[in-house]
């Protein structure tokens, strides 16, 4: 390449530069102006660029190309996409810097048309005919823009289509939000080295992570707002469970509450959608045209919570479904609208350029890290100062824990040991799914059952800090964490949590001061005590979680060990009061 490539200029504005460096967008971030040097400086056929979901990879993938092909480097681009929906966002956003891509270009066509540039094609398409994407590869001096590589390693096949069709590329550039998968399927061109255990990992060429792009602006805080409850089923051998989300559960007790919770015929959805709307009406004093997204696990539940938010607002949810064909078009439409809500059934988890987008509820049983960090960029772009993303979530330890670590790096490992290690099994839910799915399941005698779910505020999670309690839905101490301000910096978000905190706990005193005792020679019904003492506790673990810096099941398996007695859905009133009497000599009042 050449030498005169290399671009020596202050430094600019991480997030809104006034000029850009190369003279071919109109603008370009700090972060695409680095990138594009260290390209530079590598010199190499393959480039890894790890970018934030919502950070601008799109414009920094065509800058480069504008570059690439004023200098002769190549004549043809090639974009590979996961869906047939953002090949038409690529073909789009890339008119707008004088490429023409072919959005509808076909295996049986063997050759663009002569007015592109290049074309824009799916995984899929490129598994089900290699040989079609070789000869485009090889026709000319080819820059293959191979977006969220991830997905060349989905199935044994892709990849070694991939490898095939594009092994002749003369440049490749690969890009991800999430460089990593969740199985050990390698990444085609991905560069894997080992790390200090000898594992080996991916090697990233160029990295800008969530928590640098936070700082400098390029993406909005997320607040996640944690709800628990208390679930009942059946389950398939007939028995009648019970147990509350955010407590002590075993993995497959908490994979089958998890899948209460999201049942729509409970309580806990329609009280959390709810909320998310009330928070929703609450941005859009500020930001009329912002919006919603709900992620569902499957098309039958999606319609089913489209109900209730068309109960809940008098308007209609845009309901995308996977296998629709129209699925893009109501993309694009919504996008362009002022509605309120939208229903996807995973499609939007990944690419999909909603910027209104500014409320979300995780209504799926999902829980691998790459799903989630595809899932939140969708809430993560910023079109201005202060506008920050609201994101609804069951407190399950999974999603705990990746909420917690939304600023943390990963690569993709190989050679890892164990299954799910990230958190709870994703084979219980998918088990849990494919039992719910199976027709014949629904005439046995004994099949799951969704009994009742209650939800709880439980609290909300910013930065890796919690705030917040215990708090039913609709009362003054829930709509603490619910009706501030749309509009915030950045800076002031962290101080007005700690404020509503400290608030929700003054509404709470006020309220138990007002309400009447009841003076009564009878004792209360054993469940209710339960359930009183299984809420007391769990709001002090919290409590005590957050002052102490300890996880959640850290703090109640330490409690066990000192008091005795089993998990909490378990224990008996004496044996949980004496682990509330514990805690409460250890918080901080």
């Amino acid at each position: 390449m050449s030498a005169g490539w290399i671009i020596v200029e202050p430094m600019l504005s991480p997030s809104f530069p006034q000029r850009a460096p190369w003279g071919t967008a109109d603008k370009l971030r700090a972060w695409q102006r680095e990138a594009l040097e260290a390209y530079n400086l590598a010199d190499k056929r393959d480039f890894l660029v790890a970018a934030t979901p919502g950070a601008g990879k799109t414009t920094f993938a065509l800058t480069l190309a504008v570059e690439l092909m004023r200098m002769g480097e190549v004549d043809r681009i090639i974009v590979v996409a996961p869906t047939e929906h953002l090949k038409t966002q690529w073909a789009d956003a890339a008119a707008r810097v004088s490429i023409r891509l072919d959005p509808r270009f076909r295996n049986s066509h063997w050759a663009p048309s002569r007015q592109y540039h290049g074309v824009v094609v799916t995984y899929a398409q490129v598994a089900a005919r290699s040989s079609v994407h070789r000869h485009l590869t090889e026709d000319a001096n080819t820059l293959v823009i191979l977006d969220e590589v991830h997905h060349g390693g989905d199935a044994l096949s892709w990849g070694d289509a991939i490898r095939d069709a594009y092994a002749p590329a003369k440049r490749r550039l690969l890009l991800s939000g999430t460089p990593f998968r969740s199985d050990t399927a390698p990444i085609p061109f991905v560069e894997y080295l080992p790390d200090e255990s000898g594992a080996r990992v991916s090697c990233t060429d160029y990295s800008y992570g969530y928590g640098r792009a936070l700082a400098d602006g390029v993406v909005r805080p997320v607040l996640f707002h944690m709800y628990s409850g208390k679930m009942r089923w059946r389950t398939s051998a007939g028995d009648e469970l019970e147990a509350h989300l955010g407590q002590d559960n075993t993995k497959d007790v908490t994979s089958q509450a998890w899948r209460t919770a999201l049942d729509p015929e409970g309580e806990w959805m329609p009280a959390v959608l709810s909320a998310a709307d009330r928070r929703l009406t609450e941005i859009r004093r500020h930001v009329p045209d912002a919006g919603g997204l709900v992620l569902a696990t499957d098309q039958t539940v999606a319609r089913a919570y489209a109900k209730i938010l068309h109960s809940l607002t008098g308007e209609q949810a845009t309901v995308v479904l996977s296998d629709d064909a129209s699925a893009s078009d109501r993309i694009d439409r919504f996008s362009g609208s002022t509605r309120r809500w939208m229903v996807a059934v995973r499609m939007v988890s990944e690419g999909v350029d909603v910027p209104r987008l500014a409320v979300g509820v995780y209504a799926t049983s999902s829980s691998t890290p790459l799903f989630f960090a595809q899932a939140i960029g969708r809430f993560v772009r910023a079109r201005r100062r202060g506008e920050a993303a609201s994101v609804f979530l069951p407190n399950v330890p999974v999603l705990m824990t990746l909420a917690n670590e939304m600023e943390k790096q990963r690569d993709h490992a190989l050679d890892r040991r164990g299954k799910d290690e990230d958190g709870l099994e994703d084979s219980l839910l998918e088990a849990a799914n494919r039992e719910e799915e199976a027709s014949d399941a629904l005439t046995q005698e004994f099949s799951y059952q969704a009994i009742s779910s209650l939800a709880h505020f439980d609290r909300v999670v910013f930065e890796g800090q919690e705030f917040g309690q215990l708090a039913e839905p609709g009362t003054p101490e829930e709509e603490e964490f619910i009706g501030f301000p749309g509009l915030l910096e950045p800076e002031h978000v962290h101080e007005l949590l700690m404020q509503r905190q400290a608030r929700q706990s003054k509404l709470r005193q006020a309220r138990e001061a007002a309400t009447p005792a009841v003076t009564t020679t009878l004792p209360a019904p054993l469940h209710r005590t339960l359930r009183e003492q299984r809420q007391l506790l769990n709001s002090l673990v919290g409590l005590y979680a957050r002052q102490s810096g300890e996880p959640h099941g850290a703090v109640h398996a330490e409690l066990r060990r000192l008091c005795g007695g089993p998990a909490v859905a378990q224990a008996t009133v004496a044996q949980l009061q004496a682990r509330i009497d514990l805690l409460r000599k250890r918080v901080r009042t």
